[in-house]
């Protein structure tokens, strides 16, 4: 029980030095997009996003190459993706004003599409490693080769060209008055403090894995997940408080793309070939699917997010982390041991 409580501890701390490193980051990155002059939007998608989502891109990293547990690192991924999917947007909305978040169309019809785009992409290359590269054990499993995790890596590299366009034909221009060199001082120093708090993440969820007896990715979608997903909830609330909604919720989708596309591919190019096992990963992204469908449905409703949708979505992963505890008790087995 005392090693149980120490883990809890030692995952709130790290959380506290992530969120340390996240308000550097954020005030960082908006002074990088006022300096380049850049659009609201590519700037929630893809300064904001790429720079907050570097502890889940960490996490795969020191999870695959320290620990030899690569699904502890997708779990955290794909846990992620959750949170930002239904914590983040909801804190923001509950956190921001009575009025609710607008959302339209350029978001919900181009980032949130790619997001889908991006979320399909991932399965299917796990689904090609079981199919041509399968492995003895128990259950489907199957590696994923360097190849392979070329395919998502570039469909990222088609986001990131889209959003250049999108700022070609919408140029801003910058403001003189940002010190560039300082702002990307304090964007390194803050990405600095953020890896060291996903380290005690990673090393709390393989604690808690052990204590229980249950697989360490588990732990690595709730503990590692939320605890890397401080840095976007900072920027999305922050973002929603200066009435900027585009940029929060842009932030939510592109964090969400770049976790997909290139923190679970980087791991794979790092460490060489990784194996996963399907039954372990297809109930992850099918959790991860509806939760998709979900949002997907209350952003476009109106072109609005609600204080009552944002209530419905905080809903929904309090049953994600339901499931998930009932997971690790042996209450549940739909994720194989």
């Amino acid at each position: 029980m005392f090693d149980v409580v120490a883990l809890l501890a030692l995952a709130a701390v790290a959380t506290g030095v992530v969120w340390k490193g996240s308000t550097w980051l954020e005030t960082s990155a908006n002074s990088l997009a006022a300096g380049y002059g850049v659009p609201p939007v590519v700037q929630g998608a893809l300064i904001a996003a790429a720079g907050s989502s570097m502890p889940e891109l960490v996490s795969v990293l020191v999870s695959t190459l320290r620990y030899g547990e690569f699904e502890l690192g997708v779990g955290a991924i794909v846990g992620s993706a959750v949170f930002n999917l239904l914590v983040v947007p909801a804190v923001a909305v509950l956190a921001a004003d009575d009025s609710g978040m607008s959302t339209g169309k350029d978001l919900v019809y181009k980032e949130a599409l790619f997001y889908m785009l991006a979320v399909a992409s991932l399965l299917l290359t796990f689904s090609l490693a079981v199919i041509y590269n399968p492995i003895e054990g128990p259950g489907l499993q199957g590696d994923i080769t360097r190849p392979l995790a070329l395919f998502p890596l570039v469909l990222y590299g088609l986001y990131v060209f889209t959003q250049y366009l999108d700022a070609a034909d919408h140029a801003v221009a910058g403001d003189v008055d940002v010190n560039l060199g300082r702002a990307w001082l304090w964007f390194g120093l803050g990405l600095v403090v953020i890896i060291v708090g996903v380290e005690g993440l990673v090393q709390a969820a393989l604690g808690l894995g052990d204590a229980f007896g249950t697989p360490a990715f588990l732990w690595g979608m709730t503990v590692v997940a939320a605890g890397s997903s401080i840095p976007d909830a900072f920027v999305s609330v922050t973002a929603a408080r200066a009435g900027r909604p585009s940029v929060s919720l842009a932030n939510v989708l592109g964090s969400n793309v770049f976790d997909l596309l290139v923190a679970v591919p980087v791991g794979v190019l790092v460490a060489g070939t990784l194996a996963i096992t399907f039954a372990h990963i297809v109930p992850m992204m099918g959790f991860l699917i509806l939760a998709t469908i979900v949002f997907f449905t209350i952003v476009r409703t109106d072109m609005l997010l609600s204080e009552r949708e944002a209530w419905t979505l905080l809903g929904l992963y309090g049953l994600f982390v339901v499931w998930l505890v009932l997971e690790s008790v042996g209450l549940s087995s739909v994720v194989p041991t």
